[in-house]
Order: structure tokens, then sequence, then C-alpha cells
């Protein structure tokens, strides 16, 4: 009997449940860190019941939890919503003069892009003067998105190494994944970290990749095959992603 050995999906972007259940409160589901690493070896996105923040690199998983700490779960542990990819760079851009801080750094990021129109893969790898991250605390009741963030964490850290990891999505792919430039934040370290909200950068190397498709599964968890996702929700998740931001 011949053996088949399954292809990685090359360019392209993994989703493992749309972003708008995740606004809606549905904090469950039923895919393993496992499965997800199936379709990437970098990406992010939480665990269940919202338990802190995902970072996956090299394949390799990261939890950093609502009180700061970075763990590295097993492949059994749970998430509601993940992206994830091969990550492959097509091109690098690398930051060497003087301070850029978060503004410019996006900037320079959708400059980069070649169009608004695809998804896109971003790994930043750098030398920071400042970075502050949050992680939402793990949430034991339900709550909508835009309210268990206002109770999140928030950590500040200097003069440290680390790496961004994330998407570009088009705004046209909001009720899909997080519209626009998403990144989450791991020192090199490996003890620190979190959903980026303010960085300043003292030298960064910037690597791209073009995500031409999009897989993404739908839950089978009865909370979602019940749940009324026809709201526009876009509003809920820029108020969720903005929170604390400025």
């Amino acid at each position: 009997m011949a053996v088949t050995t399954r292809v990685p999906d090359q360019d392209t972007l993994y989703l493992s449940a749309p972003v708008n259940a995740l606004v809606e409160g549905i904090y469950r589901q039923n895919t393993t860190l496992g499965q997800l690493k199936e379709h990437g070896d970098f990406g992010l996105g939480t665990f269940n019941d919202l338990d802190g923040e995902l970072v996956l690199l090299g394949g390799t998983a990261f939890q950093i939890t609502g009180a700061g700490e970075v763990r590295r779960p097993d492949d059994a542990v749970l998430t509601p919503f993940a992206c994830a990819c091969f990550f492959r760079e097509l091109t690098f851009e690398e930051v060497v003069t003087g301070f850029v801080d978060f503004e410019a750094l996006m900037a320079l990021l959708e400059n980069s892009f070649p169009s608004p129109n695809m998804m896109y893969a971003i790994r930043i790898d750098g030398d920071f003067e400042f970075v502050r991250t949050r992680c939402v605390p793990r949430q034991d009741h339900f709550r909508p998105l835009v309210e268990a963030t206002r109770d999140q964490s928030t950590f500040a850290m200097n003069n440290l190494s680390g790496t961004l990891a994330g998407f570009y999505t088009p705004k046209f792919m909001s009720s899909l994944s997080v519209p626009g430039v998403h990144l989450h934040f791991i020192s090199q370290d490996r003890t620190c970290g979190g959903h980026l909200l303010q960085c300043r950068a003292m030298r960064a190397r910037i690597g791209i990749q073009i995500l031409r498709s999009l897989h993404m599964d739908l839950p089978v968890t009865m909370d979602y095959l019940t749940a009324d996702l026809s709201r526009d929700s876009s509003q809920d998740l820029r108020q969720a992603e903005l929170e604390q931001k400025q």
C-alpha cells in the first residue's frame, strides 16, 4: 500500500474559526494546538476562556497569561481562535536609522505591502527601547470581547530584544480575522510578551510573506452552531483591539 505524505499548505493563511464568533463571546472551541500546528509553524491567537495570548514561532507555541507569565502549553490545549501559516518570507527590510515608534513602524509595514487587498504574514525581530503589551485575563463567565478587554492587564518592558509575529488582513475580511496589522510580541528570552499595543524599535528586521489563499474551519460546538453571527461586529472588534492603545 502506498504511503502519502501531507504537503504543507504553501502561502496559505489558516483560521481555526471566524473572529466574529470570538467577538460575540464564544470563547470555547475544540481545536487543539496540535491540530493548529498541522496548518502552520507561525501564528497567533488565544486560548479557551481567553486564557492568555498565543504566539507560535518555529512550531513552538507560547502562552502569555493574564499575569504576564510565559508558558509552553502542550498540543492538547484548546484554542477558540488562532491564525497560522508556514512562514517563508518573500521580502525583508532592515530598519537601522534612529528610533522607529509604533506609528512609523505601522506606516512602514503598510507601505511595504504590494497591495492592501492581499493577506500578509509579518515577522519583526529586533531590539526595542520600549514595548507595551496586553493580556486579557481568563474569563469564567460570559462577556462580549469588547467588555473583557476593558479588564486586561498591560505590561511595559524596556530595553529588550524580541519578536513581533502576526498578520495583515484586508478590511473586507473583518468578519473572518482582525483587519489591518495584528501583532503579538514575545521577548528573545521567552519571559514576557503579549498582544502588542505600543513599541519603539532601535533596530528591526522585517520579514513579509504574501498569503495567497485562505483555509478556515467552522466550529461544530453547540455555542457556535446556535449563535446569531449576523450582526456587524467590526466596530466592537476595532474597539477591543484599540483598548488602552492610546
